[in-house]
């Protein structure tokens, strides 16, 4: 049996996770860091990605996700 969409109000927010690893990893962060202060998240979407550079070594991959989560007013 499907489960029923709960009736209610989801806000959206962007966050960048960060890793040294990949931009999975990045992504990865972002959403498991988020959950910690966040309830019910629903869905997360990769924005945006992009690296950090220094003297010509990718040092950092970076992931702008959306996030949308149950609004509790």
């Amino acid at each position: 049996m499907a489960k029923k969409e709960d009736p209610g109000v989801y806000r959206v927010t962007e966050i960048i996770g960060t890793s040294t690893k990949s931009w999975e990893d990045a992504a990865k962060n972002a959403v498991e860091t988020a959950a910690k202060s966040l309830r019910d998240l629903r869905i997360a979407e990769v924005l945006k990605l992009d690296m950090k550079v220094e003297d010509g070594k990718v040092v950092a991959y970076r992931a702008r996700v959306s996030l949308s989560f149950k609004y509790e007013g």
